[in-house]
């Protein structure tokens, strides 16, 4: 397991932030004090606040209450300003994506304001190279798969890309929530993992860079991660325990001679309002 959870607000969306921001800057798209608008299930829009914040740019963010307080509460304190868009009982589906899409580019339209739009920015990937990089020093060369959850597909776009120049060997295995797995054929659907299963294909998701799609259901994350902290001793969110899941299904195909990697995506103590840690 890759500890992404190291990085500055505790989620590797800090990569993904971080190479959007820096090539909105770099072209002119993004004016010197302009304002950054961005929909999300909190863990981008964290890390755009904190760059944000850290660049002297304002940022408007889309958020909703199918998403942890605690993400809400860390972009206010980084400055942010949040517009909450309700959902049917907290489910994570297609309507409730697409209303934060739309949303946030109602309030894009002002003067000064760039339309961050992580689904559909290719400029996201390429935070992600150096993560690719990372898992094939840290491995020696020596990983055999490579196992990812798909939001956006900026992750395992960026990651592939990377192993793949040193070895099109490796197997690449996205995953996706059970109850939502479009990526795989199935019907769209509601879902409670957070950071997750859109609904619908992302924009960026290219099939020729899978080898695998796994799906795992929320009741098998949220298991996953508590064992995680109880047995481990490793505290991460949802989508880090679907990860797990993920990995182990492909560490049983691949042998016992295998390395398989996944990530840590982010930090348990995004979720202490929700669920997740208070099942027995």
């Amino acid at each position: 397991m890759k500890l992404e959870i190291c990085n500055p607000t505790g989620s590797m969306e800090d990569r993904v932030a971080k190479a959007m921001v820096d090539a909105a800057e770099k072209d002119g798209r993004l004016p010197s004090g302009g304002t950054v608008v961005e929909y999300t299930g909190g863990s981008t829009g964290v890390s755009l606040a904190l760059i944000c914040a850290a660049k002297g740019f304002r940022l408007k963010i889309v958020f909703s209450d199918a998403f942890s307080d605690e993400k809400r509460s860390t972009m206010r304190t980084f400055g942010a300003e949040v517009t909450d868009v309700k959902t049917d009982q907290g489910k994570m589906n297609e309507r409730l994506f697409k209303d934060l899409v739309e949303t946030a580019q109602r309030l894009a339209r002002q003067p000064g304001h760039w339309f961050c739009n992580q689904l559909s920015n290719h400029d996201g990937s390429a935070g992600y190279h150096a993560l690719g990089e990372e898992v094939w020093e840290q491995t020696e060369g020596k990983v055999d798969a490579f196992v990812q959850c798909v939001g956006t597909a900026h992750s395992i776009r960026g990651v592939t890309d990377a192993l793949w120049k040193h070895n099109p060997r490796v197997h690449i295995a996205a995953v996706e929530p059970a109850e939502s797995a479009v990526l795989s054929g199935g019907p769209t659907g509601s879902h409670f993992i957070e950071g997750i299963g859109i609904g619908y294909i992302p924009p960026l998701w290219d099939p020729k860079r899978v080898n695998s799609i796994i799906r795992v259901s929320t009741k098998e994350a949220k298991a996953m991660s508590r064992r995680l902290a109880r047995e481990e001793g490793i505290f991460a969110g949802t989508s880090s325990g679907a990860n797990v899941v993920g990995a182990l299904q492909v560490a049983a195909e691949l042998g016992p001679k295998a390395t398989v990697v996944t990530l840590m995506v982010d930090s348990g103590l995004r979720y202490l309002s929700t669920d997740l840690f208070r099942a027995p």
